[in-house]
């Protein structure tokens, strides 16, 4: 089965939703792509890139006659955006979104969405990048990187089938999983490295040396921080959105740190190095599964 959209609408034509335009584009499977936000530079960017054909500023007015409308603002935003759209929702219009945390956008979809949530498919793509805005925005961005649909039991097997379906056509591997499981997986595998991130680069920066430490870090930092340039305002929501997942992986953290600590304080050589071996092993492991 192949895709083929007559009007896709974007409500966020960032990275995310501006590679997902792209991707379905250069896959001809979209005649019109319609994109809406706040920012006017950012979609007279996104015309001027062919990202889109046609630009609005009210997203109700953008949905209007849609088949697809994907719903790409950040996670404080969703559930005003869904509240909006609700009245220009065709009878056969797919919504689905691409917020890091599920549950509470599940939740959102009950409460603004009433009888569309049958045609509500919430997802997330396991892609991205530091930087944002159209001039961002890569076709190739979700080739074999996965997308996580955390279905409602609401939904009709052909909203869930198509969505899937948009996905995989632009080269990603499409999971299934529960939302408040896909919130616990993510707050341990993204949402803590970006805390950490964020974290590290504030420790440094309050050192208060009479040097400047960044000018002494290496490819390691660069590494392990780079995610710290980051959206603020973006992982401000994800963080708040998923804080009971994410406190329960900090404390995890704080309990794994400290007993590096304890070690590192004991001097104890040997202990460390089963603590950093067992580590290797299992990025090592990680690494060859991703390969």
């Amino acid at each position: 089965m192949s895709l083929a959209i007559d009007r896709l609408a974007i409500i966020g034509v960032g990275l995310i939703g501006g590679s997902l335009a792209r991707a379905l584009r250069e896959r001809g499977a979209v005649k019109h792509v319609v994109g809406c936000g706040r920012d006017a530079a950012n979609l007279r960017r996104a015309l001027e890139l062919g990202v889109i054909d046609e630009a609005h500023h009210d997203p109700l007015e953008a949905v209007r006659g849609a088949d697809v409308v994907v719903v790409a603002v950040t996670l404080g935003a969703t559930g005003d955006i869904l509240a909006r759209i609700a009245p220009g929702l065709g009878a056969d219009t797919l919504v689905t979104d691409v917020g890091s945390a599920k549950a509470c956008v599940v939740d959102a979809a009950r409460q603004h969405l009433a009888g569309a949530c049958a045609r509500f498919v919430a997802g997330h793509p396991i892609a991205g990048g530091e930087k944002s805005g159209v001039d961002a925005a890569n076709a190739a961005l979700y080739e074999k990187h996965r997308v996580i649909l955390t279905p409602m039991p609401e939904n009709s097997r052909d909203a869930l089938a198509r969505i899937r379906l948009m996905w995989e056509t632009v080269g990603a591997d499409v999971f299934e999983m529960d939302a408040v499981l896909h919130d616990e997986v993510l707050a341990a595998t993204s949402h803590l490295p970006h805390l950490l991130a964020y974290a590290l680069v504030d420790c440094l920066v309050d050192l208060g040396k009479p040097v400047d430490v960044f000018d002494f870090a290496a490819g390691g930092f660069r590494d392990l921080t780079r995610i710290a340039s980051s959206n603020p305002a973006m992982w401000r929501d994800i963080a708040l959105a998923n804080r009971t997942a994410l406190l329960s992986v900090c404390d995890r953290f704080e309990q794994t740190l400290a007993g590096l600590r304890g070690l590192l304080e004991a001097g104890d050589g040997a202990g460390l190095e089963v603590e950093f071996g067992r580590a290797k092993a299992a990025r090592d492991e990680f690494m060859r599964r991703r390969r």
